[in-house]
């Protein structure tokens, strides 16, 4: 990201205050100076604003110049929104606040979202929808399946979390507790759908005698999630505990399947 520096603001503001003979030396120095060619813009920046016309002399106040625009820009500002989101919370978390955990100016978070809303349903769209799709996708490849099904979402759970640091606590923070955001707006944009889909294709399993009929289907990917998403989560504590730091996501995939499959009893191989 380009950044203007106080001195380099004074000395533009300055010229930009001269008279005319001023504004005359100004120009031929310039005219002087290899003309530089504008990076494009990606589509986002163009459908929040226009970028100002090449060679003009002043920008509005906090508007970002050609160089600082672009999809980097935007997919870092993206990514402090996670961070913070999923170290304090959506609702404790202000675009001035994501500013700063990315670096830069507040008016460079509202050129691309101008409120905390809107960034969030981008995140949604972006970010959320396709790990939603993702996640269901061992029970349409296993429609006759369940240990494969149940297996393969486990590993993608713990896959995911691994490859996005903010996601089992954000998950914890905002989907499985109380008042969370995320889940709310994720229901009112998508309902339950997707979730009732689910509990019937477990409940179809149970009558075909594929799946332990003694299972709660609701309670089926609540104690998934307590058993991969929430060790994720709280692995940090880890760091220094003799007998769990070397513990990973192929170690917590191992376990929650070895014990939604085989239970607590002895195993096939005991």
């Amino acid at each position: 990201m380009t950044r203007i520096s106080p001195d380099d603001a004074a000395a533009h503001n300055a010229v930009a205050d001269t008279g005319p003979p001023a504004r005359i030396a100004a120009k031929e120095r310039d005219a002087s100076k290899p003309k530089l060619t504008a990076a494009p813009t990606d589509i986002h920046a163009a459908n929040i604003g226009s970028s100002a016309p090449a060679g003009s002399a002043a920008r509005r106040p906090g508007r970002p110049s050609g160089a600082a625009r672009g999809p980097a820009q935007r997919a870092r500002l993206l990514d402090a929104a996670l961070t913070l989101f999923a170290r304090q919370g959506i609702v404790e978390t202000s675009l001035g606040e994501i500013a700063r955990e990315a670096g830069v100016t507040p008016a460079m978070v509202h050129y691309y979202f101008k409120t905390r809303d809107q960034l969030l349903d981008v995140l949604i769209d972006e970010c959320f929808v396709p790990l939603r799709a993702s996640l269901g996708l061992p029970f349409q490849e296993n429609p006759d399946d369940p240990v494969a099904a149940i297996t393969q979402l486990t590993e993608r759970l713990v896959q995911i979390a691994s490859d996005n640091p903010w996601f089992a606590s954000l998950w914890v923070r905002e989907v499985i507790s109380d008042g969370g955001l995320l889940r709310q707006r994720m229901h009112e944009r998508f309902g339950f759908a997707h979730q009732k889909a689910s509990l019937l294709a477990i409940a179809r399993w149970q009558k075909e005698g594929r799946l332990n009929a003694s299972l709660e289907p609701a309670l089926v990917f609540v104690t998934l999630l307590g058993m991969t998403i929430l060790p994720l989560a709280t692995s940090k504590l880890w760091r220094n505990d003799p007998l769990r730091h070397s513990i990973g996501g192929a170690e917590i995939a191992r376990h929650a399947v070895a014990l939604l499959v085989q239970g607590i009893g002895p195993g096939k191989g005991d």
